[in-house]
């Protein structure tokens, strides 16, 4: 994980809020006004997804993060983002909004 990568995320995401990147599981979580909306593994960002907009995500050809576990691939509830959303805040608003919902929605679950 590179500390430009991570400075690029601060820049796309600071104008919806405080952002907060954290190491974590080999990558990094990104937290927006303190909900976790998404993890950087590999110098992507993959942002949180649920029931309700999953289907946003897989319209714009976005794919989930897999990973090997002890006997089988396991999705995560983190998706890609398209490429033109990692070009400007503007162009990423709308799915950090989207992964901000998600996650609150989440954290109203438990």
């Amino acid at each position: 994980m590179t500390d430009a990568f991570l400075a690029h995320l601060h820049d796309l995401l600071d104008p919806m809020g405080d952002i907060a990147t954290r190491a974590m599981f080999g990558g990094h979580g990104v937290y927006l006004d303190g909900d976790l909306v998404g993890v950087v593994m590999d110098e992507a960002l993959y942002l949180k997804v649920d029931s309700e907009t999953r289907l946003y995500f897989e319209a714009a050809g976005c794919e989930p993060y897999v990973y090997l576990g002890q006997a089988e691939p396991i999705t995560m509830s983190y998706w890609s983002v398209p490429d033109e959303a990692m070009e400007s805040a503007q162009a990423m608003q709308p799915w950090a909004e989207l992964a901000r919902a998600a996650a609150r929605r989440k954290g109203r679950g438990k």
